[in-house]
Parts: structure tokens; sequence; C-alpha cells
């Protein structure tokens, strides 16, 4: 599964405003914003990197102002960590990704939950620009200031919706956004789940396994064969396998610092 994942992960940052491939990397920058977690490289499968091509990459960072960043699944590109490290390059983290197919999705209970507020636990789609901004902001609360709700965010989630990915929230009683997610357009047979999050005030309700299960199945129906993530802690891993994710590898950040 590590080559589908990245090449998966190839395809996806393809689709930045703005590429650059060199050396076996391909990097994807959305000028609108400076966050690391959005302008990265990661290699093409079975690169085998130069130390010439790995400055080259750096170079393609430096003259933007950013921080040289990759992520990949390693078991596809077995020579580009050592590669990296030999240039300075450090591990941010390790992160362990799971995968749901058709076979083993186990969609939630509709009203599964408790809680008379949120009984419905109705998944929708969103369609207005106030709807995107409240799960832009949701989510910037959920992940506890990690990035800040800003109209560039709201458009990155319009373009997931309009450009063939998916976002899913369910409504808090207020009208606003209790928790959603969005999925990544199918690549290569599999798309990308991300940006599961709920509010503080609404957790422990089933909203991310609602959100989660819904997103799956859309991917599902667009023709992907399998949708990946990666989880953040033990508690997130449970709800994901509770709808059917199952562990398959990891996915090495690594950045050069300074």
């Amino acid at each position: 599964m590590g080559t589908n994942v990245q090449s998966f992960a190839v395809a996806n940052l393809r689709r930045r405003p703005v590429v650059v491939e060199t050396g076996g990397f391909v990097a994807g920058f959305d000028p609108s914003t400076t966050s690391p977690h959005i302008n990265y490289a990661t290699p093409v499968p079975g690169a085998r990197p130069t130390s010439g091509d790995v400055a080259a990459l750096i170079e393609v960072f430096r003259e933007r102002g950013l921080k040289p960043r990759l992520e990949f699944a390693p078991d596809a590109a077995p020579a580009v960590e050592p590669a990296l490290r030999a240039a300075g390059f450090t591990m941010e983290e390790v992160h362990e990704y799971l995968v749901c197919s058709p076979a083993t999705l186990t969609m939630p209970p509709v009203g599964g939950t408790p809680d008379p507020v949120m009984a419905a636990l109705l998944v929708e789609t969103p369609s207005t620009d106030e709807e995107y901004a409240s799960i832009d902001g949701a989510l910037s609360e959920a992940f506890t200031g990690e990035f800040a709700s800003s109209p560039e965010g709201v458009a990155r989630l319009r373009r997931t919706q309009e450009n063939g990915g998916a976002v899913r929230f369910v409504r808090s009683p207020d009208g606003g956004c209790a928790g959603g997610a969005l999925c990544s357009a199918p690549a290569v047979g599999t798309s990308e789940l991300a940006g599961v999050g709920t509010r503080p005030a609404f957790r422990g309700r089933g909203i991310a396994a609602s959100v989660t299960a819904a997103l799956t199945e859309a991917m599902f129906a667009l023709g992907a064969q399998s949708v990946w993530l990666e989880y953040s802690g033990e508690g997130s891993r449970r709800v994901y396998e509770r709808v059917g994710y199952r562990p398959e590898g990891t996915r090495l950040y690594m950045a050069l610092e300074g």
C-alpha cells in the first residue's frame, strides 16, 4: 500500500497552484500561505536522489523563503531518507497511516448518540460561504490554534469540494459547525482523508466517526478503491478503526532547520 499512498502524495502535490519537479522530487506550493503543512515536497516512488538532487530541492524552497520540508512513505522510496539525512534534514514526526476499503467500511448507526441535542448527527455538505467559514473556524478551534481561520483557508475548503474532493460537517445547535473534515479528490485509486476535527464542546458524541464514514463512503462512490488517513493519538485511532480503518504503514515528515 505504501507505493499507492506515495503515488497519491505525488499526484496531490501536482494539484498545487505552483509545482516544481526536480531530481525525483515534486514540490507543491500555495502562494496564499507560508504554512509548511501545505508547502512541502515528496519523492516519486523509487527515487534515488543524489546530493546534487537534494541541494537543488533545498534551493527551490530557499528562493521562496520557505523551510525545506518533505512528507513521504519510506517503503516506496527507501533511498530518500538517507540522502536527506546526509544533507542535514532531521525527523519532525513519524506517522502511522490507516487504510479503509469498501470491504471494511462500517457505517455508524444513525442517531447513535444519547445526547438529545446532537441525536440526529446529520452529516452535511457545505454550500454557502458562511458554512465553509464555520467549518474553517471549527477546525481551527479543534486543532487548538495550529492554524488560524482565514479567508484563504475557507477558499481551500471550497476548492476541495469543487475540484472532485469532498468536505463534510455536522451542524451545531446554533447553526454553525460542531465538527468536520475533508477528503482530497481521488488519484491512483485512493484518496486522503484529513482535518478531522470536533470543537471541544461537542467531543465524545460520535461526530468524528460520522463525518469520517460519510467522507469515506463518498470517495468510494467516486471510484476510489481505498481511503487513507493519519491519526494523532490512540483515541482518534480507535474512532477510525470502528468505521473500518486498518494500519498499513508509516509516513515520515522531515525538514531542514535553519
